[in-house]
């Protein structure tokens, strides 16, 4: 009976779940931005056999990894060119399937009752629910570290007890390349995860050396086949080494104002500068009254500010001339200001990541705090920060109970969840823009930690 509860339960936490994805499918704006880019490159793939974009030619390009244009292409000769709707339909079942996957996580780790907290919450989490029927990789890649986490534990359990669990070698393998493949950054999964694999395989007795590290070495080499031959057919067609994607997404023949970045970094903190200015350089006019107060050090430096503003503007593209203005500007601001440009704004840049609610791609305005605007979208994505503010909350009680439990035995996937988590913040603090997307990924371990603190007086094994 308490099993058909339990069913009940997860059967009705993934029906609201599609409801609320089918809710923010309705209430979505039209596919644009890079979603269109990400379509136009796999129409060619399916269409001409080429990775490139459109034009008087098709142009090779590598500023995107394969994965995502790989599964529009896919979905595409499914069912039919363009038709976004099917791939916001088949990212919506993964994303469901990540929740159940979640559930049964958490079933193995702590119990019943924390496997059906964590559906729900899964299931109900609008950060993560909002992404699934937007076209960008972020469901996908949120799903393979679901994928992995799981099959870590699997193969572990199965190792341990002295049975092989090739299988689940292979599932964590595909989970980790298919993740590095969506989005490059991912790669720190693959650096999270099989070092505890080697330490898990090294624990094996009865077997030598080889065996107990061939685990490691298969899902290592699952991960570095496809990325090898990413870098072929880069050096084939660009003449250059490149495994992965570029940092600022430009092909080998593209100019990176790299001066422009970096007088951005000096003041840059919230989403709304990423929005108003670093999205706009180069092909938008910017606006020097979106800048905070904080983006001059002096009156001179406004003016001076102003002035490059508004000479950019009557071209609306970057050129040479004004990214060595923004070179010495931001040097200037660096020379005076060294602690907050190394330190303070990027701390203060993935605080905004973390606690801003990741429905920006939403109609919710990027000027929450202009209540006076727009009071109602204000009041509605404060409630969502407090939501946000709660699962993180949930997270760091789940994680204190589960230490004091012991790990409940799984020591070495807590490290793994624990470590992608830690190297995840750190790479966010070398970005030059806030995207509160980016922590997306970090969202199963939220939940499963929030389970963790739901059901904190089950053990594993009731």
């Amino acid at each position: 009976m308490e099993t058909r509860r339990a069913g009940y339960g997860w059967g009705a936490a993934l029906v609201a779940g599609a409801l609320l994805r089918l809710l923010f499918f309705w209430l979505r704006p039209t596919v644009a931005g890079d979603a269109l880019m990400y379509g136009d490159l796999a129409h060619n793939i399916v269409a001409h056999h080429v990775y490139g974009f459109s034009g008087a030619v098709i142009q090779p390009t590598l500023i995107r990894l394969p994965g995502y244009p790989l599964f529009l292409a896919a979905c595409f000769a499914v069912f039919g060119a363009g038709n976004y709707a099917a791939v916001v339909g088949v990212q919506m079942l993964v994303d469901l399937a990540g929740c159940a996957l979640l559930g049964l996580l958490a079933e193995r780790l702590a119990g019943r009752r924390a496997g059906l907290a964590a559906v729900w919450l899964a299931a109900l989490c609008p950060f993560t629910a909002n992404y699934s029927v937007v076209v960008l990789a972020e469901t996908l890649s949120v799903f393979c570290v679901v994928l992995a986490l799981v099959a870590l534990e699997c193969w572990e359990t199965r190792w341990l007890a002295g049975e092989r669990g090739w299988g689940w070698v292979v599932v964590l393998g595909g989970a980790l390349a298919g993740s590095v493949l969506l989005r490059p950054d991912e790669g720190i999964l693959a650096a999270s995860i099989l070092p505890v694999m080697l330490w898990a395989g090294l624990r094996r007795r009865g077997l030598g050396v080889g065996m107990r590290v061939a685990p490691v070495v298969v899902a290592a080499l699952m991960v570095a086949l496809p990325l090898s031959l990413w870098a072929v057919r880069n050096w084939r067609v660009f003449h250059v080494f490149q495994p992965l994607a570029p940092r600022y997404a430009n092909d080998p023949d593209e100019a990176v104002p790299l001066g422009f970045q970096r007088w951005f970094r000096t003041w840059a903190v919230d989403y709304k500068a990423t929005y108003d200015i670093y999205w706009n350089y180069d092909d938008t006019r910017m606006r020097v009254e979106d800048l905070p107060a904080r983006a001059f050090d002096n009156a001179a430096q406004r003016e001076q500010t102003r002035d490059l503003f508004k000479r950019y503007n009557k071209v609306v593209s970057a050129t040479p001339e004004f990214d060595a203005a923004f070179a010495q500007i931001a040097a200037e601001r660096i020379a005076d200001h060294r602690l907050r440009y190394y330190v303070l704004l990027p701390v203060a840049r993935e605080a905004d990541m973390w606690l801003r609610p990741r429905l920006e791609l939403t109609r919710m305005p990027v000027d929450w705090w202009a209540v006076r605007a727009h009071p109602g979208k204000s009041a509605e994505e404060l409630a969502y920060a407090l939501l946000n503010a709660a699962y993180f909350a949930l997270a760091a009680l789940g994680l204190v109970r589960w230490w004091r439990r012991g790990w409940d035995g799984s020591g070495a996937i807590a490290v793994a969840m624990l470590g992608f988590v830690a190297l995840r913040c750190v790479l966010l603090l070398t970005l030059d823009n806030s995207e509160p997307r980016y922590t997306l990924e970090c969202f199963p371990v939220v939940i499963l930690l929030g389970a963790f603190a739901l059901a904190s007086r089950q053990t594993a094994s009731d």
